[in-house]
């Protein structure tokens, strides 16, 4: 099958991955947007989780034929196809605005560690893995197991730092929010297995080459400009911060667990909430959340902190307390609402965890052997990339406009900080 993509151009898949594409689980990521509530700050953002998976396998398959080049006896035609299989399968338990659920809000454990797969392996995917005489290679690659048929790398190619994920999602990313940012296409060239290990090869004849080094760091500053830019925008924030708060008080009347999730989409989620509670018209402050997000009306910055306010140590306590601990950022959202004197679901307490730029940490080729970028930065771009994107963390309570002016004085008196929005 050939399909033409907006991004990647022409992308050909073999028999195998067709077969896995027309999958209902599949499927129903064309319903699911990449970037979740963006599309209120960006209208063009409106791709898919299904658009990015096969997107995701496309950029598989050029760094396969790179990987092939160098190692034939390892990339098998079998193994390559597998591997394009677990691209497009990759993102097959995210639920609709999955980051802002688990990474954010963390109402549940995040999509990629194994235990939301394996629901999905019990039913109709995992029936078809088993049809399909691929079921134990795919769980192997998808993390569910660990390797026994498929070497270390093949899992790396889909799922690690630097990886086929990450290469499409950058481009993808950048190409649909309008932001004239990419990388250079020499970054496919730039992968080696060592050590049975998916590395970048920045080195030649035991020499650094300064350009394939570079070409790496302008994949960071890439990462680090769309995660200012668009994935930690503060109106994108707010709104997802509304979703998660209407899903968070659907789950305090026991609804919308992971599994009722897994068969949903953003606009069925929508749907669902819409008609949670006991009355006919559903619980009256899940709905005027929901509504407001249909409309565009979000709540805005009544309280902010930021990592440029705050040591280390004093974000990792609010960190502690707010982020980690559902029950203590609800009585800070309740007792900010008593001050206000209006209801806790318009108060939202944001804190998301230390922020820090893992793909720093992929492993690369160097004179001295296999390291990882941040142990090889003689020239301190990486690390200097590393402190731009610790300090993008922000600490914030959003309520309705006509309350930003008494709930930043709430606020800093309940949390012992001033607040840095004027």
């Amino acid at each position: 099958m050939l399909i033409r993509d907006a991004v990647h151009g022409d992308v050909e898949l073999d028999k195998l991955q067709t077969a896995i594409l027309d999958l209902p689980v599949l499927q129903r990521l064309r319903g699911i947007k990449q970037l979740g509530t963006a599309y209120l700050v960006y209208p063009s953002a409106v791709h898919t989780r299904f658009d990015h998976s096969l997107g995701t396998c496309a950029a598989a398959q050029r760094l396969l034929s790179t990987l092939r080049t160098r190692h034939p006896q390892l990339v098998t035609p079998r193994l390559a196809s597998l591997i394009g299989v677990a691209a497009l399968l990759h993102d097959v338990t995210h639920v609709p605005f999955g980051h802002t659920f688990e990474d954010e809000r963390r109402l549940f454990p995040r999509h990629d560690k194994g235990q939301r797969l394996a629901l999905l392996l019990e039913g109709q995917l995992g029936e078809a893995l088993h049809r399909l005489s691929i079921a134990e290679p795919m769980e192997e690659l998808l993390g569910v197991r660990g390797h026994r048929t498929t070497p270390p790398w093949a899992r790396q190619i889909v799922s690690s730092t630097i990886d086929a994920d990450l290469l499409d999602y950058l481009r993808r990313d950048a190409y649909f929010t309008g932001l004239a940012q990419r990388y250079d296409e020499r970054v496919f060239h730039s992968f080696d297995i060592v050590d049975d290990q998916l590395a970048l090869a920045i080195t030649r004849h035991g020499m650094l080459r300064p350009d394939a080094f570079s070409e790496i760091v302008q994949l960071l500053r890439l990462r680090y400009f769309l995660t200012e830019r668009v994935y930690y925008h503060h109106t994108k924030v707010a709104a997802g911060a509304m979703i998660s708060k209407a899903v968070e008080l659907a789950q305090q009347q026991g609804r919308l667990g992971e599994t009722e999730l897994l068969e949903l989409q953003d606009a069925t989620l929508f749907e669902q909430l819409k008609h949670i509670g006991t009355g006919k018209e559903g619980d009256a402050n899940i709905v005027r959340l929901v509504q407001r997000l249909e409309r565009r009306d979000l709540f805005k910055r009544g309280y902010v902190l930021s990592a440029a306010q705050l040591s280390r140590a004093e974000r990792s306590t609010l960190v502690r307390r707010y982020h980690e601990s559902a029950k203590e950022r609800r009585q800070a959202e309740e007792a900010l609402a008593r001050e206000l004197r209006c209801q806790a679901s318009e108060v939202v307490v944001y804190c998301p965890a230390l922020t820090s730029m893992k793909e720093a940490t992929a492993f690369a080729v160097t004179p001295e052997g296999l390291r990882s970028l941040d142990q090889y930065d003689g020239s301190g771009e990486i690390a200097a990339l590393q402190r731009r994107y610790e300090e993008l963390w922000r600490f914030y309570v959003f309520v309705p406009a006509e309350l930003r002016t008494p709930a930043a004085e709430v606020a800093a008196a309940y949390f012992g900080y001033p607040s840095e929005h004027r």
